[in-house]
């Protein structure tokens, strides 16, 4: 069985066009597994074929049909199957075509979008920009429950203070998700907590930065080594700025460890 992403832009939205369509489909033996509109004169559908001959038989009538205009017929990726589930299409960076963007309010979609990236196994380096108590790491753990993986926090501020270094027992899996605050872990005076994240960055595992441009500046990483990159903000014009956070945050840290050396 073969599956497809089939996407259409409606020009004359006359009475019966869907059902022409499935009508097709039907006819040629291949099942809708998934539909939805993903604009607001666009539908989506994700198609299960048996014989890929009934699929590109489909294609070549549909595709003279006057009313519809044929605008994505592939191999489905993550963000047509989230944009069929959701009704609309993750927006995405112009020049930077691994930087997708999301408001607090698609939180739900969001979770699903990591969640998927987290069910394929291997390396991934994934980095999440957003201002505080936006909702970025608790959006990282429930997608990290969604694909059924443990995760493991090496630094982070979500209830305490979290600076690790070292693992014990299971945590040393390559099926965990590993997810560090970089503002936090790039200030952190523990050279065991640094040597953990160096050695658990080197690994074939999936690594979730929070923070990542102010990772990369103290590191030897460069943002060109993310696989993705995530933006959360509460509002679509809100501007994802260090400055205020790196202070708070340098307070809080020289409260808790009697200051640092730069």
């Amino acid at each position: 069985m073969s599956e497809w992403y089939f996407e259409y832009e409606i020009q004359v939205n006359r009475p019966g066009l869907l059902g022409d369509i499935a009508s097709l489909l039907g006819m040629l033996r291949v099942n809708i597994v998934t539909i939805n509109g993903v604009d607001e004169s666009r539908r989506g559908m994700l198609l299960m074929a048996e014989k890929e001959e009934s699929i590109q038989r489909f294609i070549t009538i549909v595709s003279t049909m006057e009313n519809i205009h044929v605008t994505k017929f592939r191999q489905p990726k993550i963000r047509d199957r989230l944009a069929v589930r959701h009704g609309h299409y993750i927006p995405r960076d112009v020049d930077e075509k691994n930087t997708f963007r999301f408001v607090r309010d698609e939180l739900g979609i969001l979770v699903d979008f990591m969640a998927e990236l987290f069910k394929k196994d291997g390396h991934k380096l994934i980095g999440i920009r957003g201002m505080p108590r936006v909702g970025k790491t608790e959006s990282v753990v429930a997608a990290s429950v969604c694909a059924n993986k443990k995760w493991i926090f090496l630094s982070s501020t979500m209830i305490k203070q979290t600076i690790r270094n070292k693992l014990i027992g299971d945590e040393y899996n390559n099926n965990n998700i590993f997810i560090l605050d970089g503002a936090l872990t790039q200030r952190a005076n523990d050279e065991g907590h640094l040597r953990l994240v160096r050695e658990i960055m080197s690994t074939p595992t999936i690594k979730v930065v929070e923070h990542p441009d102010v990772f990369v500046k103290l590191s030897d990483y460069k943002i060109e080594d993310f696989d993705y990159i995530i933006e959360l903000r509460h509002d679509p014009n809100e501007e994802i700025t260090y400055d205020m956070m790196l202070k708070n945050q340098m307070m809080s840290q020289s409260d808790q460890f009697g200051g640092f050396n730069f």
